[in-house]
């Protein structure tokens, strides 16, 4: 409502600006006409002539001078504007107080959007940025936060950019303001350690392990700050600790965690031994086993594994998960056959052939 008071006003005063000048008559010169003066001025020289005041020369001079004013003052008179015809004035103004008005009514109508529903300025926001550099966004982002600094979803979506892009200083500190001011939780407190982890150039300071094991205690099963708990064990030569804080990871995790190849190559770098990881139906099927059976489950599986890759040798992670499995099973050197089984495999791929190499690196067999 108060748009359209305001969008009424407007129009009001442009009316007015186009009437105005129409109200006004033309304003007659002061003084009468100058053709009039020079004309009184002629007959003026005439009677000083017939009384003796000023000579004939210099009477005709003036007439001259005079003439040539008095024939630029017709001139001047002829060039004004005709009086404004009220008829004219009558049809400007109707035009202006009808016209005006329907015009910009029907300009708005075809060009405008009268109803179209606010657009909120996150909406408008996010569909703006979406092609923005990362600088730039995060530069947004910052900005906004100077002007709502208690804005915890704004921190938590900081955060990680920053540490994403090498900040880790300024991402510690939107970690900790994303807890201060969006809440404690096992993930924030872990990734406020990973940043000081990365701020101290890998190294797990003091500091970082204490806010893994704060993860910890809010989430046992959290695998960020237990891996990490687990690294920091290795960091201070405490290999043994380490390898157990890993292990009891492994027991506990599904087949398919996404990380648990990392924490295989963990295990394995502090030299203690995992077992191969095994489907959901194996591991069912492996529970009520003695350790003798469930040892000769696993190695029938490799078996079957080195079978296959030996019809299909493509299968660039099948050939590392067989030599994953021999080196748990701590069978180095048929680990070390496999690995060159597999390169003779995929030799014609370089595709494929770095990958395995890249895959055998990070198992400590690249050579």
């Amino acid at each position: 409502m108060t748009l359209w008071f305001v969008f009424a006003l407007m129009t009001v005063a442009a009316i007015f600006a186009v009437l105005w000048p129409l109200s006004r008559g033309a304003v007659p010169k002061a003084g009468g006409s100058e053709a009039v003066v020079y004309k009184d001025q002629l007959a003026e020289i005439d009677r000083d002539v017939a009384a003796g005041l000023i000579g004939v020369a210099e009477a005709e001079a003036a007439r001259v001078e005079i003439s040539r004013r008095l024939l630029a003052a017709a001139d001047s008179e002829r060039g004004l504007p005709a009086q404004s015809n009220p008829g004219l004035r009558r049809s400007s103004a109707i035009l202006a107080l009808v016209g005006l008005p329907v015009a910009a009514v029907t300009f708005y109508l075809a060009l405008g959007s009268p109803q179209l529903g606010d657009f909120p300025l996150a909406s408008r926001t996010r569909a703006a940025d979406a092609n923005q550099p990362l600088e730039n966004l995060v530069a947004q982002v910052e900005a906004h936060l100077e002007k709502n600094p208690t804005d915890g979803r704004g921190w938590s979506v900081l955060a990680p950019v920053l540490a994403r892009l090498g900040r880790y200083d300024e991402a510690v500190r939107a970690y900790r303001n994303a807890i201060s001011y969006g809440g404690d939780s096992a993930d924030r407190r872990a990734d406020l350690g990973e940043a000081l982890t990365g701020a101290a150039g890998g190294v797990v300071t003091s500091e970082a392990k204490a806010e893994f094991e704060r993860a910890v205690a809010l989430n046992a099963d959290d695998a960020k700050a237990g891996y990490f708990v687990g690294l920091a064990a290795e960091q201070d030569g405490r290999k043994a600790d380490a390898a157990s804080i890993w292990r009891a990871m492994l027991a506990k995790a599904p087949s398919d965690a996404p990380w648990r190849p990392l924490v295989q190559a963990a295990l394995l770098r502090v030299g203690g031994p995992a077992a191969p990881a095994l489907s959901d139906n194996a591991m069912a099927a492996a529970k009520d086993m003695s350790e003798a059976d469930r040892g000769a489950m696993i190695h029938s599986m490799v078996d079957r594994l080195a079978s296959r890759l030996k019809q299909n040798g493509d299968d660039v992670e099948g050939w590392l998960r067989l030599v994953r499995a021999y080196m748990v099973m701590g069978d180095r050197d048929r680990a070390r056959s496999a690995q060159a089984d597999a390169r003779q495999a995929v030799a014609n791929d370089a595709e494929r052939l770095r990958q395995l190499n890249e895959g055998l690196k990070n198992l400590g067999l690249d050579g």
